[in-house]
């Protein structure tokens, strides 16, 4: 039951404390040995959630880093790395693509056109 100890040990030590103490301390030996054992128990299980708490990894956020400037796509010139001043203008837009292409060879050319 306890330990390895049956029903006639304990049978045995009560009656050595009942010898000991006598009946009418015995209810106050009882309540006295109840709370001795809760607090125990108490203090078990706080010394056993601080030895958890321990364990635990604790939260530390790390600093990120901070991003490379992004190049903006589409400009044409890159921007100015030393003070001197740019364009009035901020934005530059790129330049369509021209419809007017070089003439593709079926089309017949002037004859004073230069070769190129």
């Amino acid at each position: 039951m306890f330990g390895g100890m049956g029903m006639g040990e304990m049978v045995l030590i009560f009656l050595v404390v009942l010898l000991l103490f006598g009946a009418k301390r015995l209810p106050e030996i009882g309540s006295a040995l109840g709370k001795g054992i809760r607090e125990f128990k108490g203090s078990v299980r706080e010394i056993e959630g601080e030895l958890k708490a321990a364990d635990r990894p604790r939260y530390t956020p790390t600093p990120r880093e901070p991003e490379p400037p992004r190049r903006i796509e589409g400009t044409s010139t890159p921007p100015a790395t030393t003070g001197a001043p740019t364009s009035s203008s901020t934005t530059s837009v790129p330049a369509a693509p021209s419809t007017a292409s070089a003439p593709s060879s079926t089309e017949k050319l002037p004859a004073d056109a230069p070769k190129g």
